[in-house]
């Protein structure tokens, strides 16, 4: 009796031992084939001909693309991969092991006719229509003419579910003002058509909002509204952290019926983009942007900038205060918040000299 228990309990220890090292096998392995980071910035990786797969493994390795070379060359060997093409490839750190495989047994997809381009948080169309006349064989005036464009922006209404007519407002500038996504964005060359761009900023710009869809339809809320607010918040403060707040004195300031007497949409109003401090008449320019009006209450007629993602969480999960005002140190991008005029003017006029007048 006593040697089958002895059996018994070396049967079970082997058992366990064996478990264990599944286990950890199985964990090594996800934790080898997972991408090495959420980085999306690429990286130009040059596969010469004749190159080993331990060479391939060391040069994924060396920038930072593949968690273990060695594991690299296993995989390889485990998946019987031996077609893997010369070439340049662009890679990222945010890409599975399953997937730079994929690409490199597919070939080099590497253009060098490929551009990229950079559209910045808090640009207006007019800022945007400049890089891509920059940056393609496009001219500022072919993107204002594809906005002209009525049957190509109801064809956007109808592919995008969050665009509606409300971008066909008359009042509106440029339709598509605040709806396209910035980021930076590669594309198949300068000969990139006005249409193929926009399609990618708006697909991205999709993909931002599609986490929030189901609360934007609970809520009722308009998303050419939040797209709105969300610009002027971008453009207001440099600060992710200050833009929830500063949602918030707005919409205290709509629930009170007062206008907004936001700087930024008076400036966007008279289509000025320099930095110089505004005249009397032009904070008084009565037109559909400007909320420095103190008739002109509510939102704007729609959005005039770039927004970004914290802009637009912002917008839609504003901070719970009571603030009325804001101003903020144009040196030191620090931003104040009161619930009355007389705090607000007092810190206004602290930092006179500072702000010039702002």
């Amino acid at each position: 009796m006593k040697t089958s228990r002895k059996i018994i309990l070396i049967t079970m220890s082997t058992s366990l031992v064996l478990l264990f090292l599944v286990v950890t096998i199985f964990l090594l392995y996800r934790s080898f084939i997972s991408p090495v980071s959420k980085n999306t910035d690429t990286k130009e990786v040059v596969i010469e001909n004749g190159m080993t797969s331990i060479k391939i493994g060391k040069l994924l390795k060396e920038n930072n693309l593949i968690k273990n070379d060695k594991f690299f060359v296993f995989y390889l060997k485990l998946n019987q991969v031996n077609d893997i093409k010369a070439g340049t490839y662009e890679l990222s750190e945010n890409m599975p092991l399953k997937k730079i495989v994929e690409i490199l047994r597919k070939g080099n997809t590497f253009s060098n006719e490929e551009i990229q381009i950079t559209f910045k948080e808090g640009i207006n169309m007019r800022e945007i229509a400049k890089v891509i006349a920059n940056n393609t064989e496009n001219t500022e005036e072919d993107v204002m003419n594809v906005l002209k464009d009525k049957d190509y922006l109801n064809s956007l209404i109808e592919d995008y579910w969050f665009i509606t007519d409300s971008i066909l407002d008359s009042k509106i500038y440029y339709p598509l003002e605040g709806y396209l996504f910035p980021d930076t964005y590669k594309f198949r060359s300068k000969k990139v058509t006005v249409e193929e761009i926009f399609k990618v900023l708006l697909d991205q710009m999709e993909t931002v909002l599609e986490p929030y869809k189901e609360l934007i339809e609970i809520n009722k809320l308009s998303v050419h509204e939040i797209l709105t607010m969300a610009s002027i918040a971008e453009k207001e403060v440099n600060k992710e952290t200050d833009r929830a707040k500063v949602v918030s004195v707005f919409n205290n300031r709509i629930k009170n019926k007062m206008s907004l007497g936001s700087d930024v949409t008076a400036r966007y109003g008279i289509k000025l983009d320099d930095k110089r401090p505004l005249t009397k008449s032009e904070l008084n320019d009565d037109n559909p942007y400007n909320t420095r009006v103190l008739t002109k209450l509510g939102l704007p007629v729609g959005p005039i900038a770039m927004v970004s993602k914290s802009s637009i969480e912002a917008s839609i999960r504003p901070a719970n205060t009571n603030y009325l005002y804001f101003i903020s140190n144009i040196n030191t991008d620090e931003t104040f918040f009161f619930e009355t005029s007389r705090e607000f003017e007092n810190k206004k006029a602290e930092l006179n000299s500072v702000n010039g007048g702002y």
